[in-house]
C-alpha cells in the first residue's frame, strides 16, 4: 500500500500529522489525523491541592486558558459542595464569551481566511496573516482588533489575557469595575459591525466553495453540547444534548456530571488523542465510520447550532435562520464551522451587551466560602471548540488522586479522521501530488479549529515532506516544501 504524509498540519494548535494510504491503483484507502505530542496534565496533577487546578490547568493551552479555568473552578465549586453567587456565575459567563470570541477570531481571521480569501490553491508563500494583510488589510485589521476586544474582557476581568488567576472554587476573586464595564460597552458598536461584515463575506464566499462544502466531513454524525432546559444556546451552564443528523433529538437534559454513563473514551495506537464517543451507540465500526447508528459525535460551534432551538438574540437568530437553510435537518457538512464560528461570535458579543447592561453585574457578593464536603467534582462548560470535562477525584485533605480531562478536540478526533479521509479520496487520484490538494486536506482539520496543547507553529509557512512508495517500499514520488 503507497502512503502519503503531511507532518506537520499547518496553521493549527499543537502538533500532528496526516497519514493518506493509497491502493495500487492509487486510489485514497484510508486516512488517519495523528497528533504526535504528549502532554501529562492529567498525571502530574496528581497530588496537588485541588484549590490550585484552576491555575494550573488554564496552562493547558495559551489560546483557550479561560476554558479550562472555568471548568477547573466548577469542578471545585463541587468539592466545596456550594452554589457560588450570582454575579459571580454572570462574570464567569462574561469571560467565557470572551473567549470563545477572541478564539473564534483567531481561528476565522487568522487561520482559515488565507484560504479563503485568498484561495486553497494559491502560493503557499502569501497564503498566511501576512498575505491576506497585504489583499485585504481592512478585514484583517477587523480581526484583529476583534481579537483584541474579546481578550480586553479576559484582561479586565482577570488582571491579564492569558492564565488569569481569576476564577477559584467558590465564585471569582475581582469584581467588574464601572470604568471597565464602560470600556467593553464603548466597543460593542465597532466590533458588531466587523463580524455582521465578515458573516456577509463568508456568505458570499460559499458560491465558490461548493465543492468544498460538499467534501469537507460531510456526512451524518451525532451532535453534542450544552442547552438550557428550554434548548437555548448555552456556553457556561446547562445540560447535554445528542441530536442526530436529521435533527432528531436522541438525548436530552443529561446531567454533564454523569458523562461516562453516556460518553466513552476510545484509544488508538497511531495517537496521543483520545477518541470518545456516544456509549450507548457504541464506539464506530472502523470499516463504515457514517453509520446511522455509530456513536461518533461532534462538537463547537456547528454542533451548538445544530442542537439548540434558539440563541437568544435577534441578530444571531436571524443569522441561526439563515444558516440552517443550507441543510434539512442539520448542518452536516464541517467547512461549515467557519459559518457557524462568525454567527457565534455575533452571539456572544449580543450576549455580552445583556450582561453588561444589569446594574447587578457591579456587584462585590462573589465568592462562597467553604471547606471540602464532596471527594469528587465535575466542571463541565463549553469552550471554543466544544464541551470541555475537567473530573477531580481528591483525599480528605483535598489533594488530588486522579484527573480526567475530555477536550473538546478529542470529541472530534473520529469525525476530523472521517474528514480527512473524505477530502483525499476526493481530491487525490493516482500518483500526482498537487499542493492545493494537501492544503485542503489541512484546511478540512482547521476547519475544526483543533488545539493539540498550549505550544504554537510560527507563522507563515511551514516546513512539509511527502512521499508516495509502493507496496514494494520503491518511492514513486515526493514533495519538498522547506
Amino acid at each position: 500500500m503507497k502512503k502519503i504524509i503531511i507532518d506537520p498540519v499547518t496553521r493549527i494548535e499543537g502538533h500532528a500529522k496526516i497519514s493518506i494510504y493509497l491502493d495500487d491503483e492509487g486510489q485514497v484507502n484510508d486516512a488517519r489525523f495523528h497528533v504526535t505530542e504528549f502532554r501529562g496534565f492529567e498525571k502530574f496533577c496528581v497530588g496537588r491541592p485541588f484549590p490550585e487546578m484552576p491555575g494550573i490547568t488554564a496552562r493547558v493551552c495559551g489560546i483557550c486558558p479561560v476554558s479550562h479555568l472555568l471548568a477547573s473552578a466548577k469542578a471545585g465549586d463541587r468539592i466545596l459542595a456550594v452554589t457560588i453567587p450570582k454575579i459571580a456565575t454572570q462574570l464567569r459567563r462574561l469571560m467565557n464569551l470572551g473567549q470563545i470570541l477572541q478564539s473564534h477570531a483567531l481561528s476565522f481571521f487568522h487561520l482559515s481566511a488565507p484560504d479563503l480569501l485568498l484561495g486553497m490553491d494559491s502560493e503557499p508563500k502569501n497564503r498566511n496573516i501576512f498575505g491576506l494583510i497585504a489583499a485585504e488589510p481592512e478585514l484583517a485589521r477587523g480581526g484583529i482588533r476583534l481579537r483584541q476586544f474579546g481578550q480586553e474582557i479576559i484582561e479586565l476581568l482577570g488582571g491579564k489575557k492569558i492564565h488569569p488567576a481569576w476564577a477559584v472554587p467558590g465564585g471569582v476573586r475581582e469584581p467588574l469595575t464601572e470604568e471597565n464595564r464602560s470600556h467593553i460597552q464603548q466597543r460593542i458598536p465597532e466590533v458588531r459591525t466587523t463580524i455582521l461584515n465578515a458573516i456577509n463575506l463568508f456568505k458570499g464566499l460559499l458560491k465558490d466553495y461548493k465543492k468544498e462544502a460538499q467534501t469537507f466531513g460531510n456526512f451524518p454524525s451525532l451532535f453534542m453540547g450544552l442547552v438550557t432546559p428550554e434548548g437555548l444556546w448555552e456556553t457556561y451552564d446547562g445540560q447535554i444534548r445528542f441530536v442526530d443528523s436529521a435533527g432528531n433529538i436522541v438525548a436530552d437534559q443529561l446531567d454533564p456530571t454523569k458523562y461516562h454513563e453516556f460518553i466513552g473514551e476510545g484509544v488508538q495506537s497511531d495517537s496521543y488523542l483520545k477518541s470518545p464517543y456516544y456509549r450507548p451507540l457504541g464506539y464506530p465500526d472502523t470499516t463504515d465510520h457514517c453509520r446511522l447508528d455509530s456513536g461518533m459525535y461532534r462538537v463547537g460551534p456547528l454542533a451548538r447550532l445544530n442542537i439548540c432551538t434558539h440563541i437568544g438574540t435577534p441578530l444571531a437568530d436571524a443569522e441561526l435562520k439563515e444558516f440552517r437553510s443550507h441543510a434539512k435537518g442539520t448542518v452536516q457538512s464541517s467547512f461549515f464551522y467557519h459559518y457557524a464560528r462568525l454567527i457565534e461570535i455575533l452571539a456572544c458579543i449580543e450576549h455580552i451587551e445583556i450582561l453588561l447592561d444589569d446594574p447587578d453585574i457591579l456587584s462585590t457578593r462573589l465568592r462562597a466560602e467553604a471547606s471540602i464536603n464532596c471527594l469528587e467534582g465535575v466542571g463541565v462548560s463549553e469552550a471554543p471548540r466544544g464541551t470541555l470535562f475537567h473530573h477531580y477525584q481528591v483525599d480528605e485533605n483535598g489533594l488530588i488522586e486522579k484527573v480526567n480531562l475530555i477536550i473538546a478536540t478529542g470529541q472530534n478526533n473520529l469525525a476530523m479522521n472521517r474528514t480527512v479521509a473524505q477530502i483525499a479520496r476526493h481530491f487525490i487520484q493516482g500518483d500526482e501530488i498537487k499542493e492545493g490538494m494537501l492544503n485542503r486536506v489541512e484546511a478540512g482539520i482547521r476547519a475544526f479549529d483543533p488545539c493539540l496543547s498550549c505550544s504554537t507553529h510560527a507563522m507563515g509557512q511551514m516546513p512539509l515532506y511527502i512521499e508516495v512508495v509502493d507496496k514494494n517500499g520503491s518511492l514513486v514520488n515526493q514533495i519538498y516544501r522547506n
